[in-house]
């Protein structure tokens, strides 16, 4: 016979087998032993945590004919042949494979028909929330109402995908995840049976990479098996798990805890040139931060459950404060979240080390920690009471201060009745004869071009480019130069500062006017002051000022400008609701 998978081979025949589901197993034999079964169960939890095993179990004990106190014989007919697969009236469907309306009516159909062998029809349905909405709602009417001798089994991982019509006709049996001591205990009985030497803290190595799930524990556990030379070393899961040793993860701990940051990245480094994966080493931190914590708090329950502690590792959890060891747990799972959306995972682990280095730069160092006896929260009792007094002394002297300056502060207010106020900074220089150059050949009807063209100009450049000159206006227009006053001065000294968006709105403006002046930017509240010093500073000859501008060559954008905006809109609303032939508009 070929060879099978332990998993297969010692998956459980009884409901005593199965581990770390006591509450599950013995209500379901208490309802086999008192005739209380169900029409419909369902059995919810995660992977590899026995919901098809009891399933099937369930089916035989309910079947035997030889069952003593709700458990199989697994010797009758019905029990091998149910173990075996062959029993017709225990059928089992996978619903990944079989999630269409057509398969739920076959069954339908099918559930009319007696049981030829067994006293009941099971249909034990896995992974039933990958069945479509027609196929559930195909199943509603039959799950409530089945035949007496029918039986319904649903198993699935994830519960809330299921419609709570079904839940509803139910019974659910939620199985959780097994408790590492259970799985050692589990790993170590069958290796017992099997006649193979191991070391017992290999089996907590396994047990941890499981996370809860007995087939995932005994997948590991083969192949272990098959790398080991006849002896299962811790060793051997550590490389098979690709977990890192206790050792390792001391010194990358504490490399970090003393802020020796070179080191750890070292560290690093070499676990990451082994092959160690970014992921599974994160999953470790964690877990050797959360042991930390437990030996703290509950030492004797910690080493139940991860087997051995070493000497560096109690010296550290006795030194790290509380405070501390949340502030790394706070940061690796940060880490871990980002891991999982990035290519380049080994990146965020040697920055997620640099921020565990200097984690907790200010609490107390490592040398003093051992002079010094610690409390929970990583404050000493013998200086608390001298720091209080000190912190108490000097804040009656601030207090004092406060005082003082306060009525200094009185006198100087009553007489200054309206103090000075210190003109705000602008890190933007105005580029005022470049505006000055524009504004002195600036034309309105130039202006006016740009003006209709803006909107479509847009489309023309780039997202980014585009939102930054949406938040700025054209003021002013002459044949080689276009003003454009923006609402904010760190976007204005953004656009001054793009050449590219510079090239492309000469390019946008060639192509849409034949016209492709230099771009300045100015920020808005500037435009007033900049306008009127240049309207003041032109010559006051009647020859000079024939060639000046005309000023609506130029927009104001403060002021009058909305004094004119409002009744240009007044104006445009008379005229939409009244008609040009009724409203006639006097100029003052």
């Amino acid at each position: 016979m070929s060879y099978q998978a332990l998993y297969r081979v010692w998956r459980s025949q009884r409901f005593d087998t199965i581990v770390g589901q006591q509450m599950v197993t013995q209500t379901l034999k208490n309802a086999i032993i008192q005739n209380k079964t169900s029409h419909a169960y369902l059995f919810t939890g995660p992977r590899g945590t026995g919901k098809t095993s009891a399933a099937k179990i369930f089916a035989k004990a309910i079947n035997c004919p030889n069952n003593q106190d709700g458990e199989p014989c697994n010797d009758c007919d019905i029990c091998k042949g149910i173990t075996e697969g062959r029993l017709n009236d225990v059928i089992e469907i996978d619903a990944a494979s079989n999630n269409g309306v057509e398969e739920i009516r076959d069954i339908r159909e099918k559930v009319k028909y007696a049981p030829t062998q067994a006293t009941y029809k099971v249909y034990i349905i896995d992974e039933v929330h990958m069945l479509s909405t027609g196929a559930f709602n195909a199943l509603l009417k039959t799950l409530e109402e089945p035949p007496s001798n029918v039986i319904f089994i649903l198993a699935t991982t994830e519960p809330h995908k299921i419609p709570l019509t079904i839940i509803s006709r139910t019974q659910r049996f939620d199985f959780k995840r097994i408790d590492t001591s259970d799985i050692v205990t589990h790993l170590g009985h069958i290796l017992t049976e099997m006649s193979v030497e191991y070391e017992e803290q290999s089996l907590f190595v396994i047990a941890r990479a499981a996370e809860g799930g007995m087939r995932d524990a005994l997948s590991i556990l083969d192949q272990a098996l098959s790398f080991s030379e006849g002896r299962l070393t811790t060793d051997t899961a550590l490389k098979v798990t690709g977990s890192l040793t206790a050792e390792r993860l001391d010194q990358l701990v504490s490399s970090c805890f003393k802020h020796e940051t070179e080191q750890g990245l070292t560290l690093l480094q070499a676990l990451l040139s082994e092959g160690k994966e970014s992921s599974r080493m994160l999953e470790d931190l964690l877990l050797y931060c959360r042991d930390l914590l437990m030996y703290q708090q509950a030492p004797n329950l910690l080493i139940s459950q991860n087997g051995m502690m070493t000497d560096l590792f109690k010296e550290l959890s006795d030194q790290m404060p509380a405070a501390l060891i949340y502030e790394y747990i706070s940061i690796l799972s940060d880490t871990q979240k980002e891991v999982r959306f990035t290519n380049h995972p080994d990146i965020y682990l040697e920055v997620a080390v640099v921020k565990l280095s200097n984690a907790g730069s200010l609490t107390t160092a490592p040398a003093q920690l051992d002079a010094t006896p610690v409390d929970s929260v990583g404050v000493s009792p013998t200086v608390s009471d001298e720091v209080v007094q000190g912190l108490l002394e000097r804040m009656s002297q601030l207090e004092a201060r406060f005082k003082e300056v306060g009525s200094q502060q009185g006198v100087q207010s009553s007489k200054k009745e309206t103090p000075k106020k210190s003109p705000s900074k602008s890190s933007y220089r105005l580029p005022t004869e470049r505006v000055y150059q524009v504004l002195n050949e600036a034309t309105r009807p130039q202006l006016v071009q740009v003006q209709e063209a803006w909107d479509e100009l847009l489309q023309l450049l780039t997202v980014t480019q585009r939102a930054m000159l949406k938040a700025s206006q054209p003021v002013a227009a002459s044949p080689k130069g276009l003003v454009l006053a923006f609402d904010y001065e760190i976007v204005c000294q953004r656009a001054s500062e793009d050449t590219e968006l510079h090239t492309n709105t000469k390019q946008g403006l060639q192509r849409l006017l034949q016209f492709e002046p230099a771009i300045v930017c100015i920020p808005s509240d500037k435009w007033a002051g900049l306008r009127n010093d240049f309207i003041n500073q032109r010559p006051s000859s009647p020859s000079d000022e024939q060639e000046a501008p005309d000023e609506g060559a130029y927009v104001q954008i403060e002021g009058e400008a909305e004094q004119v905006q409002t009744e240009t809109t007044a104006v445009d609303t008379a005229v939409e609701l009244f008609g040009e032939d009724v409203v006639e508009v006097l100029n003052d």
